[in-house]
């Protein structure tokens, strides 16, 4: 497996605006209409890598557990379909039903929003505030695939709730570490 790590945007940066659409709705949704009243979760992930799969039971749970909090969650894909067509958009959908995803799963079909946020690897998390600047951007906890850690979401957990607790949220992140995303040839 390829260990490919994030970019880490700089904290505090504004998030950048999209629309795109979601494979499951297969409507055109942005970030103003999705974005949550006390913060936003934006992830960039896709169908068929490893450390997503390990990652996806517990990304749900957290979602569901979270948005009741008052914090959306965004999935988005944004790997070359021609040379991976498993993570096509109807094939996001399958997946979207069949792991139960309560949040959009959008496609980035030119990349341009994956660009704008520096998203390197699936998967790639960053928490935003309610104003949309940059709180949070990492791992979703120590486990990877093989390490035998358990799955957990402390990092994100704890940064989510030091966000709606209004406490500070530790500014040394650690990056996440997964599956390069899958860029077109230029």
């Amino acid at each position: 497996m390829a260990r490919t790590a994030s970019n880490m945007l700089p904290l505090g940066t504004k998030a950048p605006n999209f629309s795109l659409p979601d494979t499951v709705s297969e409507k055109i949704m942005g970030l103003e209409a999705l974005r949550g009243n006390k913060g936003t979760v934006i992830m960039f992930i896709c169908n068929h890598c490893p450390f997503v799969i390990h990652v996806n039971p517990l990304i749900g749970s957290l979602a569901k557990l979270y948005q009741l909090k008052g914090i959306s969650f965004i999935a988005i894909s944004s790997n070359d379909i021609e040379n991976y067509p498993q993570d096509a958009p109807h094939l996001m959908k399958k997946k979207a039903q069949e792991a139960g995803y309560t949040f959009p799963y959008l496609y980035d079909a030119t990349q341009a929003v994956a660009k704008a946020y520096r998203a390197a690897c699936t998967p790639d998390f960053y928490l935003f505030d309610k104003e949309l600047a940059l709180v949070y951007r990492g791992q979703l906890d120590d486990s990877r695939p093989g390490n035998g850690m358990p799955l957990s979401g402390l990092d994100l957990r704890q940064a989510m709730d030091a966000l709606l607790q209004g406490s500070p949220i530790d500014p040394v992140q650690k990056p996440s570490i997964g599956c390069n995303i899958k860029w077109k040839a230029t």
